[in-house]
């Protein structure tokens, strides 16, 4: 197994949406019991069979970058956590389904991670208004991922996900709503499931099978990490 190829995705997002408690799920098939502050970033590793059941079928390793920190942070900040921006192939938003700013901020997070960190004035979501130029020669796949869903009560939950349904369009990116506290949002067969697979096997597509758009722009394909934190990494 040690020899699988694999890629890397970074999970992106305000500190408190839940991108530790995804990871420990997507990775380990369990609810993160007692979910702490990530400092720096924190690495688990999912195992993926792409294009499974075909001829093609094929195990990869998917390194997921669990970023910590505030988009709001200071440049100095920004610059340590851009080395974990290194030779990037996929990138996971997440939100938080009962913060809106949550969601607005993913705009911010997108934009640094693809070293685009420019106040652009068209991204306002607050009002719809909102400039996909931007992300028009991005390669990097995406997708948004929201969180907390069972916390909406049934009665605002469709005024919820319509708002929250523009992030997925504006990012060219599908989307997935979840509680991570209950696995049976990712269950095998499941809606999310399929979308979690199809993400991934584009990721490994964008990486292995497509001569272009394998990395972020601008950032070369570094072999040390030269600063910041690694919490923690697991092969299991």
């Amino acid at each position: 197994m040690a020899s699988l190829d694999r890629v890397k995705v970074l999970v992106l997002g305000d500190s408190g949406v839940g991108k530790s408690s995804l990871v420990h799920l997507l990775c380990q098939n369990q609810v993160l019991g007692n979910p702490s502050w990530t400092v720096g970033c924190s690495v688990d590793v999912r195992v993926h069979d792409y294009k499974e059941g075909t001829p093609e079928e094929k195990t990869y390793y998917i390194e997921l970058w669990d970023v910590g920190g505030s988009v709001g942070s200071a440049s100095s900040v920004k610059s340590t956590r851009a080395v974990f921006y290194n030779s990037v192939n996929g990138i996971i938003l997440v939100h938080d389904l009962t913060n809106k700013k949550s969601s607005q901020n993913l705009y911010r997070w997108s934009l640094e991670a693809l070293n685009r960190d420019l106040v652009p004035t068209g991204v306002l979501v607050t009002n719809g208004d909102y400039d996909r130029e931007q992300f028009a020669d991005n390669q990097i796949p995406l997708l948004v991922i929201g969180t907390k869903l069972d916390q909406i009560h049934e009665a605002k939950r469709h005024e919820v996900l319509t708002r929250t349904a523009f992030l997925a369009e504006d990012f060219n990116a599908e989307e997935i709503n979840l509680d991570c506290t209950n696995p049976r949002y990712l269950a095998a067969g499941s809606s999310n499931a399929v979308k979690l697979s199809r993400f991934f096997d584009k990721v490994i597509e964008k990486r292995y099978f497509l001569r272009e758009g394998n990395q972020i722009p601008g950032f070369p394909d570094r072999k040390r990490f030269g600063g910041g934190t690694l919490k923690s990494l697991h092969y299991d």
